[in-house]
């Protein structure tokens, strides 16, 4: 298995993706279900990430206590996605 250094996504990631610790404790979030590519970041509580993925990843989120660390969702990044809001207001005339 091929180890991209600091994460970087592969070259197919197309997706950007935001996910927010909003808990109490530290929370450890991996993906390690694309081939080739292993994604490890430690999300500090009331902390907010950002990062790009390909469309079938799968962020996995681990909660720990003193000496455990357990598994305590796995999110599909395609919910996890950020969308660009486009504006409907109107465009003032010149005048």
């Amino acid at each position: 298995m091929h180890q991209s250094l600091d994460g970087l996504p592969p070259n197919d990631a197309s997706l950007t993706c935001s996910y927010a610790n909003r808990t109490g404790s530290l929370q450890i979030v991996r993906i390690t279900n694309v081939a080739g590519w292993y994604f490890e970041r430690v999300v500090f509580p009331a902390q907010t990430i950002l990062f790009c993925t390909p469309p079938e990843a799968v962020l996995e989120v681990y909660t720990g206590s003193h000496a455990t660390c357990l598994l305590a969702d796995s999110v599909p990044c395609s919910q996890l996605e950020i969308r660009e809001v486009v504006s409907s207001l109107p465009v003032a005339a010149e005048q």
